[in-house]
């Protein structure tokens, strides 16, 4: 094996994200991922203020969305939801792009929309991911982004909310790592539950994952090592 768990782990972005979890689902999940040191807990833009809080000295980082899920608020809210996160102690953004314009190839107006976030996170040293929602684009559409996202200096591009009709892909993945440049890494977001999952991903050049099946696959990890 070319890896130990921890690897595996500080590959993970922990995700809070559905709807229906209650505070005290947020706390723990905040404490299971600090338990398992993964790279960042991924909450819902309310809960960032109290995910900084519990993970303060953990080395697990508070990151949140942005423009989520749709992607279709204007730029300026964007912008707002991004200050106020950062604010709140968010070190890295996940943000959607405006999938209407992009399927609508207004390539000046999804740049400048990402651009706009992506400046945002990096005046206030943070990092920002670049949710393309592939299930409703065309291969045409997710190369361009690809462009955008080494254009805008954009820190990873990501292929899923996971809120859409479908999530991560292999073949999308090589895609991506094809057609970014060497500086923007790849999240693969949607579907990875698994050990295996996640390596398949690894393997075509994520490197960083979007999970919510975080003990499971780490506690797989263990077994498997044997750690």
């Amino acid at each position: 094996m070319d890896f130990t768990c921890q690897d595996i782990a500080r590959m993970i972005d922990h995700s809070l994200l559905k709807p229906h979890l209650a505070a005290e689902d947020l706390d723990e999940g905040c404490r299971l991922a600090a338990e398992y040191r993964v790279a960042t807990v991924c909450i819902m833009p309310f809960g960032v203020k109290r995910c900084a809080e519990l993970l303060a000295g953990t080395g697990v980082a508070p990151s949140t969305t942005i423009g989520f899920p749709h992607g279709g608020h204007t730029t300026a809210v964007k912008v707002a939801e991004a200050e106020r996160a950062v604010a709140d102690g968010a070190r890295e953004l996940d943000m959607v792009v405006n999938i209407s314009k992009v399927l609508s190839e207004d390539w000046a107006y999804v740049t400048d929309d990402v651009r706009a976030v992506v400046d945002t996170a990096h005046a206030a040293g943070a990092r920002a991911k670049v949710i393309f929602e592939n299930c409703y684009l065309a291969a045409a559409h997710k190369k361009r982004l690809c462009k955008v996202c080494g254009e805008v200096g954009a820190d990873w591009a990501k292929t899923s909310t996971g809120f859409g009709t479908g999530g991560a892909t292999l073949e999308d993945l090589r895609l991506m790592r094809e057609h970014c440049p060497p500086e923007v890494q790849v999240k693969a977001a949607g579907g990875i539950r698994t050990l295996d999952a996640l390596l398949d991903a690894r393997a075509v050049g994520a490197t960083r994952i979007g999970a919510t099946a975080t003990q499971t696959i780490l506690d797989e990890c263990r077994q498997r090592l044997g750690e």
